[in-house]
């Protein structure tokens, strides 16, 4: 190796061959002959022609020259040269063992770091020294010495960890591998950055390689970023940003993003001074907070420069309500100070006006997650139903114990109460406060610290049952439970059999307290403790989504291994950072917990040489050689060619436009591809492959229709027809609907959707459709269209008399079907005034009910209102034979006579009719017409 230059050789024997450059000189150095002279007399003409070749006597001394570069270049090439070449500090020839970082901390400059650490392999192949590459963020495995095509192969397949390395786990395989190879250098590419303080051990046994001059250290300033420790506080979101040294930049933006990595805000931080952590703070709306998942920094393109938010960390509204009087309503007395406090830094508190006269209900008109009821005794009816509803709707119910409670009872606890409760020194009592007994490892709080201290002196106890054991969270020594829960539709369903104040325990005073608050109101919004039973269960979550070094998402690899639910610690190659388990119930794991801080690694007190990282890179440079020799090679080749006296500049003058013609003629020429674009463009695929809408569709859609069902029976499907036929001249002259014709249809083969009506007239007798066509009936009704099943057997009906074949032949068709309550039709239904103000639904018989989709409950004023936003019962029952009502022959002229005595019976069936179709058209826009009575009582005023 040179060392006075920038240039090394990996076969410097190849360079004897300069030594015969000189002889090459005189090879190539040629004389040609002298041309002899003889004289042709008779060809006197030709005496005085120049000679059109001309031979020098000398070859050129720059052809010369020119053809010795080239020569030289060659030889060049062929001894390896290599331009700024690894200069060892010492002069080892064992094996090479190359350590590298690769980690979050390197991610800034990862690509300087592999190629230092190629430089150093390449190098070790120069000397012949075979090399091991271990990865310190990789899992430890035996350390196996390769040639260096080998270990360049290892080093690239070498990936950009999301994770601080665990230095210390690779010390053993390092340990024997030192003892089988004594005189292996070692070189270390490291990232200068420590984590949790864990690295003493590994340095302390390189501190000794670097005392034996077999160590080096490749490593670039400790400038990093990252951020850990996010929280959702009262009034803004917060986490801590890091750096190791005052060398890293002093202030920067961390911006927010949603599931989608759309931005929802940023938020600047400043290091002040020597400070190595800073806080920023995002404020923003708690809607908008709880949407955020993801905290960066800008410009940091690193793992360690990403937080990742879950529902942990979605700030909950939660509304607490407190049965005492205002004399005891005060602070350290109320029953709800200590419940306040504890879910202050992770929650939203919402409580009542004073003086409210529906404290629950205010509340849960706030959009709660959780509701927590402090010695509440029994509810009413109504306020018992807000809350059951919102419970089985997704949320959380917590109550408290207390006096109230113990003297009354509802349905709105996970067990049934025993009257009077437990006090100490009382009936059912013990004769000393009782400790808790540990977590059991289907409880919630199982993982959490038990407290030593918390004594409890009084509860309610819950009645034995048999699933007690398993509904019971937390329980005394004696294995009463102190806390129950279940699940109750989508939410859940707690209690806490003490007070929530100092009465009856001190559980309110210890830091479990606060723990269990926080995993209560945990559940709420997610299925994490969804079960079988209502049991909870403490469950692993898969990997979803996971960061790669550089802070992106990807899929998980084949080493990430779920976590359990209650995993807090930092990530690891087991466990990287990212998203654990379901949307619904997604869990975060980030690279640094929330205690970590960066320390900057001392390097400089190992005692070994300090390298750069983004020091020269040693690069062969014989490809660039060679080339440069074809290129002399090449201008060699058009000299000796002119020299020689072929190539003539004016006879390549004259040929010249001939050639530019004729490359001009062949660059006009259409090529195959050309060819084939000329021709017409073949017109280009559907984006859609689904094949066209048939004719028949295209003509049903194209005008409103009404329809009937084909039952099969001839009589009556032609009856159908005609009276849809009738009640289409009545559309048509009394409305703005121009119906089409009426579609008889074969509800198992023909598209409903094309009509908003289908008449269906009940024959008994005929098959159950099948269960296919049911389910098709059943969408076609929950999209919008409007079933009228027709009985026909007014008639037939007597009171208290049995069901008829019709209705028996309903009621089976009906009984799989998913459709809603049904009630008589109310006098003031919108049915009864969409078109005409009508007081019932006649046909051929007036004695039959009409049944519709049940109307919300009465008000206080007695009036029940209609059926909100543009929804339709998706379902009308009758049995007056409506379609023989409206059956018309073809001069107009009714087919079917009235049953009733009303003469006006078939113009209040046709109004029926109308009615029926304006409700399925336009929904119930005349819902307004409720607030009549209203505004003519205003009128007159």
């Amino acid at each position: 190796m040179l060392s006075s230059l920038p240039i090394a050789f990996s076969a410097p024997l190849a360079l004897i061959a300069l030594a015969v450059l000189p002889v090459l000189w005189l090879i190539l150095r040629v004389t040609p002959p002298r041309p002899k002279r003889i004289d042709f007399p008779p060809l006197k003409i030709v005496r005085d022609l120049i000679p059109q070749r001309e031979t020098p006597a000398h070859t050129p001394w720059w052809l010369l020259a020119l053809r010795m570069a080239v020569a030289a270049l060659a030889i060049l090439a062929v001894a390896g040269p290599v331009w700024n070449p690894v200069r060892d500090a010492a002069a080892l020839r064992g094996p090479l063992l190359l350590l590298v970082d690769n980690g979050f901390g390197a991610a800034t400059d990862w690509l300087e770091r592999q190629a230092i650490a190629e430089s150093r392999i390449m190098a070790a192949g120069r000397e012949g020294r075979p090399v091991a590459v271990v990865g310190l963020a990789e899992a430890p495995s035996e350390i196996a010495l390769a040639e260096p095509q080998g270990a360049l192969e290892r080093l690239r397949a070498l990936a950009l960890q999301p994770h601080a390395p665990d230095r210390s786990a690779h010390l053993q395989r390092l340990e024997a591998f030192w003892r089988a190879q004594p005189q292996a250098e070692t070189v270390w590419v490291a990232d200068g950055l420590g984590v949790g303080g864990g690295d003493a051990d590994f340095l302390a046994r390189l501190k000794q390689e670097a005392g034996a001059s077999r160590l080096s250290i490749h490593a670039g300033p400790a400038d990093q970023r990252a951020l850990a420790a996010p929280e959702n506080l009262a009034g803004a979101l917060t986490v801590k940003v890091l750096r190791p040294t005052t060398n890293a930049a002093a202030s920067g933006q961390v911006r927010a993003l949603d599931l989608k990595g759309l931005p929802l805000g940023d938020a600047p931080f400043v290091f002040g001074g020597n400070e190595l952590e800073t806080t920023a703070r995002l404020t923003l709306p708690i809607e908008v907070r709880n949407a955020v998942s993801r905290l960066e920094i800008t410009g940091e393109r690193s793992a360690g420069a990403v937080a990742l938010l879950d529902d942990r960390a979605k700030r909950r509204r939660v509304g607490i309500v407190s049965g005492a009087t205002a004399d005891t309503a005060q602070p350290l007395l109320s029953p709800t100070y200590y419940v306040s406090r504890a879910l202050s830094p992770f929650a939203e508190i919402r409580e009542p006006r004073a003086g409210s006269t529906d404290p629950v209900g205010e509340l849960l008109a706030q959009n709660l997650s959780v509701l927590i009821l402090a010695d509440i005794g029994a509810l009413d009816g109504d306020t018992a139903a807000k809350v059951s509803t919102f419970v089985e709707r997704g949320g959380v119910l917590l109550r408290f114990a207390g006096a109230r409670l113990a003297a009354s009872s509802d349905e709105l606890t996970p067990v049934r109460l025993r009257r009077g409760g437990r006090t100490l020194g009382g009936g059912l009592s013990w004769e000393a406060p009782r400790k808790l007994a540990p977590f059991t490892r289907e409880s919630p709080f199982f993982g959490s610290s038990l407290a030593e201290d918390v004594r409890v002196t009084r509860q309610i106890l819950a009645e034995p049952e048999p699933d007690l054991a398993r509904k019971t969270w937390a329980a005394l020594e004696d294995g009463t439970p102190v806390v129950t829960g279940e699940r109750r539709g989508d939410g859940v369903l707690a209690m806490v059999h003490v007070t929530a104040d100092t009465t009856w325990s001190n559980l309110p005073l210890s830091g479990l307290f606060v723990e269990m608050l926080r995993k209560v109101v945990a559940m709420s919004g997610t299925s994490s403790a969804e079960s079988q039973g209502g049991e909870i269960k403490v469950e692993t979550l898969s990997p979803t989504r996971v960061l790669d070094g550089q802070g992106a998402f990807r899929s998980p690899p084949a080493t990430a291994q779920p976590v359990a639910r209650n995993f807090t610690g930092r990530a690891t190659l087991a466990h990287p950072p990212g998203i654990y388990g379901p949307t619904d119930g997604a869990m975060a794991v980030n690279t640094l917990a929330p205690a970590d801080t960066l320390a900057a690694l001392d390097l400089a007190a190992l005692g070994a040489p300090m390298l750069p990282i983004d020091q020269p890179v040693a690069r062969d440079i014989r490809p660039q050689l060679l080339v440069l020799a074809l290129l002399l090679l090449v201008v060699d080749t058009l000299a000796t060619l002119w020299l020689g006296g072929r190539m003539n500049l004016a006879r390549f003058r004259r040929a010249a436009p001939a050639a530019l013609l004729l490359a001009v003629a062949l660059a006009t020429l259409p090529g195959p591809d050309t060819a084939q674009a000329q021709q017409p463009a073949p017109p280009a695929p559907p984006a859609d492959q689904r094949p066209p809408v048939p004719r028949d569709l295209v003509t049903a859609a194209s005008a409103t229709r009404l329809a009937y069902v084909l039952t099969g029976d001839r009589t009556v499907d032609d009856m159908s027809k005609a009276g849809m036929a009738g009640l289409n001249i009545v559309l048509g002259a009394r409305t703005a609907l121009e119906p089409g014709e009426a579609a008889g249809v074969d509800v198992s083969r023909d598209e409903l959707a094309l009509y908003p009506i289908l008449y269906w007239p009940v024959v008994a007798g005929r098959p159950i459709p099948p269960a296919e066509t049911l389910r098709k009936v059943e969408a076609y009704m929950k999209g919008g269209g409007l079933v009228i099943f027709d009985t026909r057997d007014a008639m037939s009906t007597r009171p208290g008399g049995g069901t008829t074949p019709e209705g028996d032949q309903l009621r089976r068709m009906l009984q799989t079907l998913d459709i809603p309550e049904l009630e008589p039709i109310p006098r003031d239904h919108v049915l009864t005034k969409t078109f005409y103000i009508l007081d019932g639904f006649v046909g051929r018989y007036d004695s039959g009910t009409t049944w519709v989709e049940v109307l919300p409950p009465a008000s206080e004023d007695g009036r029940r209102p209609a059926r909100a936003g543009d929804n339709v019962s998706p379902i009308v029952i009758t049995s007056n034979d409506l379609a023989a009502a409206w059956a018309v022959g073809r001069r107009g002229e009714a087919l079917v006579p009235m049953s009733g005595s009303d003469p006006r019976q078939r113009e209040m069936a046709l109004r029926a009719g109308v009615n029926l179709v304006m409700y399925a058209l336009t929904g119930n826009y005349k819902a307004d017409q409720v607030h009549v009575p209203a505004l003519l009582e205003r009128l007159g005023q």
